[in-house]
C-alpha cells in the first residue's frame, strides 16, 4: 500500500496487525484486531456510516484504558464479519453507562482488542473503534470525528477536535 504522504485520498495501510490483508476501496474498508484473528468490513459512506465521534465519558475511558475513545457508528446491518466472529468474546453491563441500559463490548479473545460496542438503547447501530481501522488515512477524511461528547469529562491536556460539534452528553 501507499506510504503516508500529503495524499490523504490514497489508502495508507501500515504494518499494524499480524495479518496484512486489510483494504480500503470505494464505499467500504476493513477493521482488524491486533493479532488479525478478527476482521470486519464496514461502510465508509452514508447511509451505512452514521456518525463519527470522540467520547470522554468515564465508561469509555475504562473500557479502552485511555483518556477518551475515538469511534464511529455504522448501521448494524451493514457490518460484515470477514473472519473471527466466533473468536469474539462479549462483556455486557449497564451499571456504568449514562443511560443505564446495557452496553455489550466485543473483544478479540486472542489479543483483547475491543472491536466494537453494541448498545441496548440503539440496537440498530454498531459502535466501532477508529483504532481498529486498517486505512489510517480514513481517519483524516471520511472517519474524522464530527462531534465530541461528554466534553465535561475531557481531561485538561486534551483539546477539542477542531471543527467538531461539542456536547455535554451523547445526543
Amino acid at each position: 500500500m501507499s506510504t503516508r504522504d500529503s495524499d490523504k485520498e490514497t489508502p495508507y495501510i501500515p504494518h499494524n496487525s499480524l495479518k496484512q490483508d486489510g483494504y480500503s476501496k470505494e464505499g467500504e474498508a476493513t477493521a482488524t484486531c491486533y493479532c488479525g484473528a478478527v476482521q470486519l468490513a464496514f461502510p465508509t459512506t452514508a447511509p451505512g456510516l452514521v456518525d463519527t465521534f470522540v467520547c470522554h465519558c468515564t465508561d469509555c475511558r475504562k473500557i479502552t484504558a485511555s483518556a477518551f475513545t475515538s469511534a464511529f457508528i455504522v448501521a448494524a446491518s451493514a457490518v460484515k464479519h470477514i473472519r473471527g466472529q466466533d473468536n469474539l468474546k462479549k462483556f455486557s453491563q449497564s451499571q456504568t453507562t449514562a443511560s443505564g441500559q446495557a452496553m455489550t463490548n466485543c473483544f478479540c479473545d486472542t489479543c483483547g482488542t475491543l472491536m466494537y460496542r453494541l448498545t441496548e438503547r440503539h440496537p440498530e447501530f454498531t459502535l466501532m473503534r477508529l483504532g481498529t481501522v486498517d486505512d489510517l488515512n480514513l481517519m483524516e477524511g471520511l472517519l474524522r470525528p464530527k462531534r465530541e461528547v461528554y466534553v465535561k469529562d475531557r481531561v485538561s491536556w486534551v483539546h477539542g477536535v477542531e471543527g467538531a460539534r461539542q456536547s455535554e452528553i451523547m445526543e
